[in-house]
């Protein structure tokens, strides 16, 4: 080869290892980058140049035009990349259902220093110390401060649980904002991708890390699917939908409960929707969901993937109150969810309290359940239905509001516990014969609306709705507690003790054991701490793995700077040879110019 031809080799090394230092620079001032994958250089020979060709030889008389830079190697395993991103969204999944159980764990145990342990066995205090002294002003106002503390601090407890509810309805929606802002960035990263990566010339490594890096952190969100096209774009799917695809992605959507204000991610291209007058669109998203949260949560399922799954979860669809337990039926809807079910259980508590405590005190006012065929007017009006709890009106008599209603120790606040009935009955003989008529006046008990009780809780004695009788907390010697011949009643407030003593009260309907009221409460706590302490070493289990994957994944992708530092001494002796080559062929052509000149 002529030597001026010569001078493209040399040129060539000059230029593939000056790249091939650049490329080294490179990863070593983004060994901390987070996302950012090492880059490996691929160098190849330069096409040859025929001198002749001769059939008879092995091969044809050729000389090379020196190396190239062929490309730079994106390192990256996409089977760690998918073990990973599943992984590090299940460890997602149970380290936001482990902080959700510590901070509930912090609402039951501790209010302003006071655990409501503390509040609960007060007011047993107060009702063992009635027993001592039934009739006493003193045990008497004791025992109704105690029950308003009670109603009080419950109220405080489950506010705590519903702000905390509402807390995480808000970020339902940040995530949702930040998915779909990620749906926007891997559409527009597809696309400088495919733009630069088209002539198959150069290679958008630093894109597509950014674009990996998105993937990464979307897989802790939710459940994702991915795969690469022939055109370098990346095409998504969350929870088995499409979410990106090439040059378009599609919008998550969060739909708002009128009543709770709670957000429900949906597909707006699964969604129908009618056009309001105001030009507003309103969805009907079933069907659209994004999650499908009535799935059993397991892992040989996939379905415990994903922050934001484990957040609607946790959060629920409504407040729980004591209804949700009352049945398997009506528990398996809130079962899953973790502040429902406390929500649910801990409502359980204040109503079973409220209830049977109201219930010892109607029965030392006289109040009695109507018998078969209730009590019906002489004109066929029905005053009293079969089965109903009422009384005849007393205006003065024992336990007895001004009025001649019951005491209530526990009220609702939006509604009545009792409703004054009036009419006119028949008055009969023993043999069943009308001698007479009468008029007779009625208080007949509020039954509570179970049929539909989240459209009725006004009429439910739950923690939302409850409070101490504004009467008795203004004067609390109504309960009296004495007899009309002068004996302390000792066994209305008998009565009041063994209600907390009774072992009659389970959790929910999964649960067996009967426990007292205190007890109760103690089996509620340490299900918590049991739940909380499963999910912790869940969480604790699954961050070893997803370490263990992401250390191979490293070691794979990562960037080590010995290595870097010996490819940049190589590649430096490399520039430094052909530098040197260059100069060897600049002295000869000097020389045979000179000595051609003379």
């Amino acid at each position: 080869m002529p030597l001026m031809g010569s001078l493209y080799i040399g040129t060539s090394g000059l230029q593939t290892s000056q790249n091939a230092l650049n490329t080294t620079a490179h990863n070593l001032s983004n060994m901390d980058t987070t996302g950012y994958v090492r880059q490996q250089v691929q160098q190849s020979s330069k096409s040859y140049m025929t001198l002749s060709f001769n059939p008879k030889s092995v091969s044809n008389q050729e000389t090379g035009l020196g190396v190239t830079y062929s490309r730079v190697k994106h390192i990256r395993d996409y089977f760690l990349d998918k073990a990973y991103r599943r992984e590090s969204g299940r460890s997602m999944f149970y380290q936001v259902s482990a902080e959700v159980m510590m901070e509930v764990e912090d609402q039951l145990g501790e209010m302003n220093g006071e655990a409501f342990q503390n509040t609960l066995t007060d007011f047993w205090t107060s009702i063992q110390e009635l027993t001592k002294d039934p009739a006493s002003s003193v045990t008497q106002g004791l025992l109704v401060q105690s029950a308003a503390e009670f109603v009080e601090k419950a109220q405080a407890v489950y506010g705590g649980l519903a702000a905390y509810q509402d807390n995480l309805n808000a970020q339902v929606k940040d995530q949702v904002d930040i998915i779909n802002e990620y749906g926007k960035k891997l559409v527009a990263l597809n696309e400088s991708i495919r733009g630069i990566e088209a002539g198959r010339i150069e290679s958008a490594n630093d894109l597509r890390d950014a674009r990996d890096q998105i993937l990464d952190e979307l897989a802790q969100m939710a459940d994702i699917d991915f795969a690469e096209d022939i055109h370098g774009d990346v095409w998504v799917k969350i929870e088995g939908t499409d979410f990106v695809k090439g040059d378009k992605y599609y919008e998550i959507g969060l739909d708002v409960d009128e009543k709770t204000g709670f957000y429900t991610p949906f597909w707006y291209q699964d969604a129908t929707f009618r056009t309001l007058p105001n030009g507003t669109r309103e969805y009907n998203i079933n069907g659209a969901e994004v999650f499908n949260l009535n799935r059993e949560i397991s892992s040989n399922l996939n379905t415990d993937i994903g922050g934001l799954k484990a957040i609607l979860l946790a959060r629920g669809d409504h407040r729980a109150d004591y209804t949700d337990v009352a049945n398997e039926k009506a528990y398996d809807k809130v079962s899953q969810s973790v502040l429902m079910n406390i929500q649910a259980e801990f409502d359980q508590l204040i109503h079973n309290v409220a209830v049977k405590v109201n219930e010892v005190l109607a029965a030392a006012a006289g109040v009695t359940q109507a018998g078969t065929g209730g009590i019906v007017a002489t004109d066929g009006t029905v005053l009293v239905k079969e089965g109903e709890s009422y009384c005849e009106n007393n205006v003065g008599g024992y336990m007895r509001k001004d009025d001649g209603s019951p005491i209530q120790m526990f009220t609702k606040i939006s509604s009545d516990g009792y409703r004054r009935v009036t009419g006119t009955v028949d008055v009969k003989d023993e043999n069943g014969n009308v001698t007479g008529q009468k008029d007779v006046e009625f208080w007949v008990y509020n039954e509570e609306n179970l049929e539909n009780p989240q459209g009725a809780q006004e009429t439910l004695y739950s923690v939302e709705n409850l409070q101490v009788d504004d009467e008795l907390m203004q004067k609390p010697s109504m309960l009296v507690l004495r007899l009309e011949d002068g004996s302390e009643d000792k066994e209305t407030a008998e009565a009041l003790k063994a209600a907390f003593m009774e072992e009659e009260y389970t959790l929910n309907p999964n649960v067996k054991k009967k426990a007292t009221f205190v007890d109760y409460y103690d089996d509620l706590v340490a299900q918590i701490a049991n739940s909380g302490y499963a999910f912790q070493s869940i969480y604790t289990n699954q961050e070893g793995t997803v370490e263990s994957i992401y250390a191979a994944r490293e070691q794979v992708a990562g960037v080590s700077s010995d290595e870097e530092l010996s490819n940049m001494i190589k590649f430096q002796n490399a520039y430094n040879a052909s530098s040197r080559y260059i100069n060897v062929l600049d002295e000869m052509l000097e020389h045979l110019l000179s000595a051609l000149g003379a």
